[in-house]
């Protein structure tokens, strides 16, 4: 079989970079697939993986109802949080009764973090803000209240604001699940053979960058925004971990129970069943 050249997408983010960092530097590599690195922000990639542009990338687990004719989720790949995730900041304290009603900054319609603060409090205005933006949407009056991910979780406090709820906290403790934020998909039409290698080589790349921890995490670093090593070192073991190699029986039941819900609350039009490849 010929080497095929597929479009590997995710965003620029530090435990993106990790999880890729073996592909990207290809320590791994394969006689059957190339990929070919496409980097963008998780709301463009949700939206281009409803057309089905790209072979496999990032998207959040809310978008997956909206690409599941087009996509399989793979088994290795997935950003969860167990006990953590996104954090509802404001630059004054506030409890989660005060949200109704609230303009609220969001990273995106199709994030996870949005689906499940429906899930918490569907009575807000959402403000549609790219994710690096959030805390300045707050600060500048366009918003009441902050959505963050990546790794304005570890740092909004640094800039004086204050925690309303942390979503990954709130899932585990209502639930007793991690919250599944990000997964990886493989488009349908790719041959069982390309699957199965992809998979291997998404699994392969995770598993190097963490039995190399120093060299992966230095490359990351580099799409860190800025952070001290310390903290960017704390975010990639957030998210970068062994459900990520792995997403075993929890995660597939986990995202179920998630999409499900969204579709209770009308939030997601269609009920899907989450398919897994591995």
């Amino acid at each position: 079989m010929d080497l095929k050249e597929i479009v590997c997408a995710h965003s620029p983010d530090s435990d993106d970079a990790y999880m890729f960092y073996g592909l990207a530097t290809r320590k791994v590599r394969s006689k059957l697939l190339n990929f070919r690195h496409q980097l963008e922000d998780i709301q463009s990639l949700n939206r281009r993986a409803m057309n089905g542009e790209y072979e496999l990338t990032a998207i959040s687990y809310h978008a997956y109802p909206y690409v599941a004719d087009k996509y399989y989720v793979m088994a290795s790949g997935s950003s969860v949080g167990d006990g953590y995730g996104p954090i509802l900041v404001a630059l004054h304290p506030m409890s989660v009764d005060d949200l109704k009603g609230k303009r609220i900054a969001i990273p995106g319609r199709l994030t996870t973090a949005f689906l499940t603060l429906n899930l918490i409090q569907p009575d807000f205005i959402p403000v549609e803000v790219p994710f690096d933006r959030i805390l300045d949407a707050v600060k500048d009056g366009a918003a009441d209240v902050g959505l963050v991910i990546h790794e304005a979780q570890l740092t909004y406090s640094k800039t004086g604001f204050h925690q309303i709820l942390d979503l990954g906290k709130w899932w585990k403790k209502k639930f007793d699940l991690p919250l599944p934020l990000g997964c990886n998909v493989l488009r349908r039409d790719l041959s069982p053979e390309h699957r199965t290698e992809a998979c291997r080589l998404m699994r392969d790349s995770i598993q190097y960058s963490l039995d190399n921890h120093e060299e992966a995490l230095e490359y990351a670093m580099q799409f860190a925004r800025d952070m001290e090593p310390e903290l960017a070192n704390k975010f990639v073991g957030m998210y970068v971990n062994h459900y990520t190699v792995d997403c075993g029986d929890i995660i597939p039941k986990a995202a179920q129970k998630l999409l499900d819900m969204g579709h209770e609350i009308g939030l997601i039009p269609n009920r899907v069943e989450l398919e897994i490849v591995r």
